[in-house]
């Protein structure tokens, strides 16, 4: 017993109790430093103190000297041999420092491992045609998203340029159609074409390189051809520094360098169409009213919760905003994101969140507060955006986006401010969607989840066919 190690156990012991290392020491009767000396394995635990801690906490002492490291340390290296951890893999002395210091963080990357294996192996038992490397592979969107990400939804050397351009072409915002339309024609050669839809088979929006003309949809209303004008001239104008991102970026995939090079001067266009400073300045002064804003830059309600996105400039941040936007079956067609809220990252198909009841109310906004299952709270609000129609079969193509925050930031928002905080009733608990969302008891559960099962009792009928 005079070389038992009982450091991880000590500590979760001490965790569970709410103690600190103090408050332990004084409840055994030794000194706080020598508790932390136990609780990093630096020193060995006598028989002495392993009564006064059976004693004191009223455990069976073979639950504390219980050494379970060895089979944690054999599936931990199991599981970092598995090929999607390929690159720099720890070595055994990491591995076990790991286990040391963070056990319970061990034994739940290990449970999440298994939950990744048994989800996967479902999936191939569906049957699958590409094999787990396609099913690993990231999508193109998916690599955008994570790009933006890493950046903060925020490209300094974009915002610059976009700055510089205005000051160049100084101009009131109802006449930048013409500048942008005169600065292609100008400076690059390039002339601007109004076609019908049918002439344009299906496009809103071609450049043709060789002739040196933009042709733009009819479809296109004014504030969206003067966006794709802007995009275009960065494209022309920024070619370089546009190169000069995505090779930082580590992106190789052709599809997804195309991609990440039309969001980067969609970027830009929304820059130019909504100067920073000026911007920010608006959001602020009207408590984040998007239709107030949208009128005074001229954009659509879209364009302008998509900007509002990127106000995370050093020293003059805005409120850290997620954005998403959706279709009627609930795909996600769009999204970006500061925040942790992960329906950004995985999904929008939670029924409770009334991102799909904004298309009952069409051009109304709904605010709604959220609680996710992990218990993160949000803000959101929800509204339709139209799509281009220019004829009959055109003319629902509406989706669904949503801007939200986290909830310490509502209360900046005018549209949080009739509601009552301290009213828990106001919150919807939402879930990712229902293939990973562990809710029991939910009226709206479509799915059985993936990685877990739902108690089913024959006697009794739940709220869905899933549980009981």
């Amino acid at each position: 017993m005079s070389k038992t190690f009982v450091g991880p156990q000590l500590r979760q012991l001490r965790r569970v109790r709410r103690q600190t290392q103090a408050e332990m020491a004084k409840a055994l009767g030794i000194s706080a430093g020598y508790v932390n000396l136990l609780e990093n394995n630096q020193r060995s635990l006598s028989v002495r103190l392993l009564m006064a801690l059976a004693d004191t906490y009223q455990v069976d002492w073979r639950d504390i000297i219980r050494d379970e490291t060895p089979n944690l340390l054999s599936e931990l290296r199991n599981v970092v041999r598995d090929p999607m951890f390929s690159g720099n893999v720890p070595d055994l002395q990491e591995l076990r420092a790991a286990i040391d210091h963070a056990p319970r963080l061990v034994e739940q990357f290990v449970a999440l491992y298994g939950i990744h294996r048994t989800t996967l192996e479902r999936i191939m038992r569906q049957g699958t045609a590409s094999g787990p490397e396609g099913l690993l592979a990231s999508s193109a969107e998916t690599v955008i998203h994570d790009f933006f990400r890493d950046n903060s939804n925020y490209f300094h050397g974009l915002e610059l340029a976009a700055e510089t351009l205005r000051r160049e072409e100084s101009c009131e915002t109802d006449d930048i159609y013409s500048v942008l339309k005169a600065r292609l024609a100008n400076a690059h050669g390039i002339a601007v074409r109004r076609r019908t839809a049918e002439d344009m088979t299906q496009a809103l929006r071609l450049y043709d390189r060789d002739a040196r003309v933009v042709h733009l949809s009819e479809a296109l209303d004014h504030c969206n051809q003067v966006f794709q004008l802007a995009h275009v001239l960065c494209l022309v104008e920024l070619q370089d520094q546009l190169n000069a991102l995505t090779a930082a970026s580590g992106i190789t995939s052709k599809t997804s360098l195309a991609r990440c090079h039309v969001e980067l001067a969609n970027y830009f266009a929304a820059a130019f169409l909504m100067p920073y400073e000026t911007f920010l300045r608006t959001a602020e002064t009207t408590a984040y009213d998007i239709d107030r804003i949208s009128a005074r830059f001229a954009v659509s309600f879209e364009q302008a919760c998509h900007r509002l996105t990127t106000m995370q400039r050093p020293g003059a941040q805005g409120v850290p905003f997620f954005f998403l936007r959706v279709d009627k079956a609930g795909n996600v067609t769009k999204r970006f994101n500061s925040t942790s809220f992960h329906l950004a990252e995985y999904g929008g198909s939670c029924p409770v969140w009334n991102i799909h009841m904004a298309f009952r109310t069409p051009g109304v906004i709904l605010p709604q507060f959220v609680e996710l299952p992990d218990g993160e709270r949000f803000f959101t609000i929800s509204r339709t955006a139209d799509r281009p129609a220019v004829n009959l079969e055109t003319q629902d193509h509406r989706l669904s986006v949503a801007l939200g925050c986290e909830l310490q930031h509502a209360s900046r928002l005018r549209y949080a401010a009739s509601f009552n905080f301290n009213d828990q009733r106001i919150f919807s608990k939402i879930g990712i969607n229902c293939h990973l969302c562990p809710r029991q008891a939910c009226s709206q559960r479509a799915h059985q989840p993936v990685f877990m099962e739902l108690p089913l009792d024959t006697a009794r009928r739940g709220n869905t066919r899933y549980e009981s």
